[in-house]
């Protein structure tokens, strides 16, 4: 199996745990990302349990009379939890815009968050996670925006017309086992240069920050984009260990302690860190999984957020507004 697909599918089992997608399509997105001959040693993986047959009832020569049960009252839908750090749309410190940018013979669209005035402020380059560029991560930019960067936020199926203009949202994520690596690089890449023509950007204090799938993008950006002078990556699978020696960026690599299929990569990563002198720190989150930062998910786990966020804030202010 290629890295592509391989990452893709590993997203897809997060996206499962993560959002509680639809079986059937959780299934036919691992088909079409592997084969159905992949599928099947997946379905051991946490969040996926496979479907136990119908047990075939004896007959009898004098079947017992039965009733029909009451239909039981559907329960209320559970709340979703909502982050202390949202930044509503709107709100009067941040400016945003939907923008778009060029790269060879694609035009990328992004969303773009800043704070108030002319700047020239430090910048963040923002990946989303494998759902696409969603309401969530937009509200990421505003967060950032609050804090005092300029949060652009890149939309990765912007060939495909855009993350919105997937009829079917729940194929999303499978659409991203069809997409070379090199390809969301590039596009980051582009996203660099638009922000050097930006005049309220501190050229010289550009980062970038990435969740899940976004955070293994960002670990293989930041072996490409040297001028990138710092980046977070969230729980992401970590790059080709033979391009660690080519990241100028300090990096900070956030973890969940139960994440086990990302965790499995984070200690040759690290030796690879140390003996090529690189800059970087990593902490992993305690009693977490995969995905605890994001508000909209099943995984969100406010007190460890909230910690990544402080800790985020920290490494930032160190990195790159200094």
């Amino acid at each position: 199996m290629s890295e592509i697909s391989s990452f893709s599918i590993e997203e897809m089992v997060a996206c499962n745990i993560g959002h509680r997608i639809d079986r059937r399509e959780f299934l036919r997105g691992m088909l079409l990302a592997a084969g159905a001959v992949t599928a099947g040693p997946l379905l051991s993986l946490p969040g996926c349990t496979a479907a136990q047959p119908t047990p075939t009832a004896t007959p009898t020569s004098a079947p017992k009379p039965t009733t029909t049960p009451p239909t039981p009252a559907p329960k209320p839908a559970a709340s979703k939890s909502v982050s202390p750090l949202s930044v509503p749309e709107g709100d009067p410190s941040v400016e945003t815009a939907a923008i778009t940018l060029p790269n060879e013979d694609a035009t990328i669209i992004g969303y773009r968050a800043k704070p108030k005035g002319d700047g020239p402020f430090p910048t963040l380059l923002i990946c989303h996670e494998n759902r696409g560029l969603t309401d969530h991560i937009k509200d990421v930019a505003r967060r950032f925006a609050k804090q005092g960067y300029v949060g652009l936020a890149l939309d990765m199926l912007s060939r495909e017309g855009g993350s919105d203009k997937i009829q079917d949202q729940s194929q999303i994520p499978n659409m991203f086992s069809n997409i070379p690596q090199e390809r969301h690089v590039s596009d980051f890449q582009a996203g660099f240069r638009y922000l050097l023509t930006q005049p309220f950007v501190d050229k010289s204090r550009i980062g970038m920050i990435g969740y899940c799938f976004g955070g293994g993008v960002t670990w293989r950006a930041v072996t490409k984009i040297r001028e990138l002078k710092a980046a977070v990556a969230y729980y992401g699978p970590a790059p080709a260990i033979e391009d660690v020696p080519n990241i100028q960026a300090t990096v900070f690599g956030v973890y969940a302690e139960n994440d086990s299929r990302i965790n499995v990569g984070r200690e040759p990563l690290e030796a690879a860190l140390k003996q090529h002198n690189k800059s970087y720190q990593m902490k992993v989150y305690p009693g977490v999984a995969h995905a605890f930062f994001n508000d909209t998910g099943n995984n969100y786990n406010e007190a460890q957020a909230l910690e990544a966020w402080k800790d985020t804030q920290e490494f930032l202010t160190k990195y790159l507004k200094s």
